[in-house]
């Protein structure tokens, strides 16, 4: 299995026309997912929600029209993290995955760190930053938001 999983990372994006292909997966290998084209939005996410529900001090999401994303194997398991909002992670070991909105039903949040390659959709702006750990550095080379901003969609926090 561990041979199986080890082929599966460090893939390169496959063009498809103009088109990017990009996928990843979980960490046990159980989850695989492809996306398509270019994210919508790459952010970094500071909010109190992301934090608990990564268990870390910030998410690194990718937006991308829902038609754009695929799963290719596995099962995601989903969990209603706010009003409106479903988190979703794989069944097995858990790994966050998606995010979906019902005020957004079009598109969904994948998490960057997620792919084979996260450095194919390096971030542009920072998010949520008035819930952002104060030990945590923000990068002053990306566009700061206080709250979700108007390119950010998400208010969950």
């Amino acid at each position: 299995m561990e041979a199986g999983r080890a082929s599966l990372r460090g893939r390169s994006p496959r063009r498809r026309g103009a088109e990017v292909k990009a996928e990843g997966g979980c960490l046990c290998g159980a989850v695989r997912f492809a996306v398509e084209g270019r994210p919508l939005l790459s952010i970094i996410c500071h909010c109190r929600t992301c934090r608990r529900a990564s268990g870390a001090p910030s998410v690194a999401w990718l937006t991308f029209e829902c038609d754009k994303f695929r799963l290719l194997a596995g099962r995601l398991r989903e969990f209603p993290s706010s009003s409106g909002v479903i988190r979703s992670f794989c069944e097995v070991c858990g790994t966050p995955v998606t995010y979906s909105s019902e005020q957004f039903r079009d598109i969904v949040d994948v998490t960057t760190a997620s792919l084979d390659d996260p450095s194919l959709y390096p971030p542009t702006l920072e998010a949520w930053l008035e819930h952002r750990l104060g030990w945590e550095a923000t990068n002053s080379a990306l566009a700061q938001h206080p709250r979700a901003g108007a390119e950010a969609p998400g208010d969950d926090a």
